[in-house]
């Protein structure tokens, strides 16, 4: 994925697993495909699974077994682009254009051995620039690829936004479009924010924020892809063509857009792990996270309180997927390092400000810190990043914190 964007005439889209949750769905993104392609712009179509079925397909095997291996998770959850694929190609030859479905491995994406977390490593796009050039429509399962071993790996949950700018950048195209069933991106999740209000511009590192403080408006890696190639990437709606957002360096945002908060965020998809009473000395951090990275279980929120007679306290969070595991792992390392005890929890929830603003502006963190406090919501920890402040606080409370957090920041004002 060494090439930058140029003037390809090629443009990729992917559409979400809400956008193609039907028969009468997929023709409809099918006719926006052809509407592309008979306008003399050749498009890449990547999809995500149906509605729902990749929650259903995991319910499903853990009726089968309680213990998911993650190769055969994998497998199993790479059918479901799969079937998306399949039906995507029925249906724009339905309207008479030659189209063709692509696997990951079909569409050369190769990734490391992580099976159900993979990254990708390289894409040989030939196969794909074949089809273009015969005049055919690839639609590409979005989320999967291959390893050097021949199995079928899947990126994470969301990570079909992955696929497509990643393919966007490999196939050197004009633009990425991500399509779903919102207009853009928000200044907060509409249906808990009923004030949030449409962004036309937002930037890369904003964005990536963003994912990582648990919006779903575009998976993390897409938008770091975006930013390293500088890749156009623009979210929008799959079911009209009003303008939606365009993701732009942070340069190339407008001023009064780099001058303040930009959006909140929140996330449920929260488990927490604390390590009471570790011996303070060199090496601990290490012993703590080093089987967490080998089993590429992402930690997100950590704490390491200050040391009392050479004993401290260490908390981190992990998504909810991976409690189980990542306390499984952890319970044996603090055993062996002398610690008092070792507790999870799955009641937190992360609410976060983000937004270019905080880097060159003071009085943000005690705006949103007065906010909960005066909207009778505790603070569990803080972290930061120089563009974002995320708090830990109470799961019951998470949606009250945004709105209060919304309001109190003026996000529905232009």
């Amino acid at each position: 994925m060494s090439q930058t964007p140029g003037s390809s005439g090629l443009i990729v889209q992917k559409y979400g697993g809400s956008s193609v949750a039907s028969a009468d769905l997929i023709k409809n993104v099918a006719r926006r495909l052809s509407s592309v392609h008979k306008s003399g712009v050749r498009v890449v179509g990547v999809v995500s699974a149906m509605g729902d079925t990749t929650d259903d397909l995991l319910a499903l095997a853990k009726q089968i077994n309680t213990e998911l291996p993650d190769r055969d998770l994998a497998l199993l959850w790479s059918t479901g682009e799969i079937v998306s694929s399949a039906l995507m190609s029925m249906a724009l030859q339905a309207l008479g254009h030659q189209a063709i479905a692509l696997t990951g491995f079909q569409a050369g994406i190769r990734t490391n051995g992580f099976h159900t977390k993979a990254q990708i490593l390289d894409i040989d796009t030939q196969r794909i620039e074949r089809e273009l050039e015969r005049g055919a429509i690839p639609v590409v399962a979005g989320f999967q690829g291959w390893t050097d071993d021949m199995d079928l790996t899947v990126m994470g949950r969301g990570a079909s936004d992955t696929t497509a700018v990643a393919l966007a950048v490999a196939l050197n195209a004009d633009r990425c479009e991500i399509l779903k069933d919102v207009d853009g991106v928000y200044s907060a999740d509409p249906r808990v924010v009923p004030d949030a209000r449409k962004l036309d511009h937002i930037s890369y590192q904003e964005i990536m924020e963003l994912a990582r403080a648990g919006s779903q408006v575009l998976h993390p890696r897409a938008s770091e892809l975006g930013e390293t190639y500088g890749m156009p990437i623009m979210v929008r709606s799959s079911f009209h063509e009003a303008p939606g957002t365009t993701i732009v360096r942070g340069e190339d945002m407008p001023l009064e857009g780099r001058e303040r908060v930009r959006a909140i965020a929140h996330d449920t998809d929260v488990g927490r792990i604390t390590i009471v009473g570790v011996p303070d000395r060199p090496g601990i951090a290490f012993r703590v996270f080093h089987p967490l990275e080998d089993a590429a279980i992402n930690v997100d929120v950590i704490v390491q309180n200050v040391s009392h007679d050479n004993v401290t306290d260490i908390s981190f969070t992990v998504s909810r997927s991976d409690l189980a595991k990542a306390f499984r792992l952890i319970q044996p390392v603090g055993q062996a390092m002398g610690a008092r005890d070792v507790t999870c929890a799955d009641t937190l929830a992360k609410i976060s400000v983000v937004g270019s603003g905080l880097a060159a502006n003071s009085g943000y963190a005690a705006k949103m810190f007065g906010t909960l406090a005066d909207s009778g919501i505790n603070i569990v920890s803080i972290t930061t990043s120089e563009i974002r402040i995320t708090c830990l606080i109470e799961e019951s409370q998470v949606q009250d914190a945004a709105r209060a957090l919304h309001l109190a920041f003026a996000l529905e004002q232009e």
